[in-house]
């Protein structure tokens, strides 16, 4: 048994952005997104390390998670009782056994906070590590965490995407979750892989143009036919007619570590069960293939469960969003959290087996957390009076492994009620010091914003104590 540890003791021009964004992501080249990294200048990083970005969007509740109050009023504490893990002093929740066998594995941060309890003003100022200029919509002022990343290894060549987005299909748009890159131009947005990756007709769309879009690169290689299609041109002679950022893009497209890197079907059935084969495993498992073969950060969509073969609850919530009014929280989260304490486990094992644990930071984290008095009120769908948590960003956890960090271990607490934080108060800032020491990045760094103004790449927060 391990013993819990002490911690914490204390640019393009508008009408580019806008015709770009028109045309959507699908519709952005490889080819273009070199093109507009190389006109906004290059820029180095000879690191190897990556982040695996795991998003629990609406905000999932750290009550009856990573951070339970079983002494605290009946109206606090909710359904679950807590389980002991392999780490004396570390428990949590009884619905996530598989993360109890490996705590020593994990450090559990429950200490950070905000201010904002909005969901599209809670994703940016999470996600931004930024005051947002409106507490509501997801359109960024400011990037994406990982879109100052990708900035920061525009040069890596390594035949995979650099900066990844795995989600539901029609939920990978750079403003569903204030994923956008502002500023720093339409090039830093991540390269979108919607869908459920168990299901036949999945595919990888973002690999190769849409049709309408195919002009830009060279008619002449009808790249739509696919992978082989675009390699038998490439060998024809015809790439000496391309720039060098058309070689460049074919070279990634037609590669085979990217083929490889998104082809679940090299992993042993044994392990791809390990993980589930459901839409959340498969996510995770992917996600380690891309940041071994390379990637810079992936991020990781967790928000609907009910996919992949298991069956819709009519009393269960698409998201963490776990109002009265959305879902039975606990009966949505019986269903939710065996998928989720698979997925995650699996994942940080993985990552520890291949040896990845110094390479790899895992970060798994939604918005916000709930409130921790719960509430209850007739359900939009049942129609009936049922509990659920409202929003609160006074307090939240959030899970992180790896990264060559100090495992085993809780950060900062929250009062008895879990209302805020205790010990230890953070922001998400916090967070991305840690991320960006990880992936060696210096925060005092700056870009030019839209006025040309130079904008620090975050402009408060220190690593987490503890941790290194």
């Amino acid at each position: 048994m391990h013993q819990i540890q002490a911690a914490c003791p204390g640019p393009v021009s508008r009408r580019e952005f806008l015709r770009v964004g028109a045309l959507g992501l699908g519709g952005i080249t490889v080819a273009d997104l070199l093109r507009m990294r190389a006109s906004a200048g290059e820029t180095h990083s000879a690191s190897d390390t990556s982040v695996i970005f795991v998003w629990l969007p609406g905000g999932p509740p750290h009550m009856d998670m990573y951070d339970m109050k079983p002494e605290a009023p009946t109206d606090y504490r909710g359904a679950f009782r807590p389980i002991h893990t392999n780490v004396s002093g570390l428990d949590l929740c009884e619905l996530m056994p598989l993360h109890a066998k490996m705590a020593d594995k994990f450090s559990i941060v429950r200490s950070i906070a905000h201010e904002f309890a909005d969901h599209g003003g809670g994703h940016k100022r999470f996600l931004t590590g930024r005051i947002p200029k409106t507490p509501v919509d997801t359109v960024n002022d400011n990037p994406m965490a990982g879109g100052i990343i990708a900035k920061c290894r525009e040069d890596r060549m390594v035949g995979v995407p650099n900066y990844v987005n795995l989600a539901d299909g029609g939920r990978e748009g750079v403003d569903v979750f204030a994923y956008g890159s502002a500023y720093l131009g339409p090039s830093y947005v991540p390269f979108a892989v919607p869908g459920d990756p168990t299901a036949p007709t999945f595919k990888v769309p973002n690999i190769a143009p849409l049709q309408e879009v195919t002009g830009r690169l060279d008619d002449r290689l009808a790249l739509l036919s696919g992978f082989d299609r675009m390699k038998r041109a490439a060998d024809s002679g015809l790439m000496n007619s391309m720039d060098q950022f058309n070689k460049r893009a074919l070279d990634l497209l037609t590669r085979d570590k990217a083929r490889q890197a998104f082809d679940l079907s090299k992993e042993p059935e044994e392990l791809r069960q390990r993980y589930g084969k459901h839409a959340w495993g498969s996510r995770m498992l992917m996600a380690r293939r891309l940041v071994e073969a390379g990637s810079s950060f992936v991020t990781v969509l967790m928000e609907n469960p009910y996919q992949s073969g298991v069956p819709a609850l009519k009393q269960g919530v698409y998201n963490w969003d776990s109002h009265a009014v959305n879902c039975h929280i606990w009966d949505d989260l019986n269903v939710r959290l065996p998928i989720y304490d698979q997925a995650v486990t699996a994942l940080i094992e993985d990552l520890y087996n291949r040896g990845l644990d110094k390479r790899v930071l895992l970060v798994v984290t939604g918005e916000f957390g709930r409130t921790p008095r719960v509430e209850n009120s007739a359900g939009s769908q049942t129609g009936v009076k049922q509990p659920g948590r409202d929003h609160w960003p006074q307090a939240m956890s959030m899970l992180l492994s790896g990264g060559g960090l100090r495992m085993g271990q809780v950060i900062g607490s929250t009062n008895s009620r879990g209302e805020h934080p205790k010990d230890c108060p953070m922001t998400p800032n916090d967070l991305w010091a840690t991320v960006y020491q990880h992936m060696g990045i210096d925060p005092e760094r700056t870009f030019p914003d839209y006025q040309g103004r130079p904008m620090p790449i975050l402009p408060f927060g220190k690593p987490i104590r503890g941790l290194s």
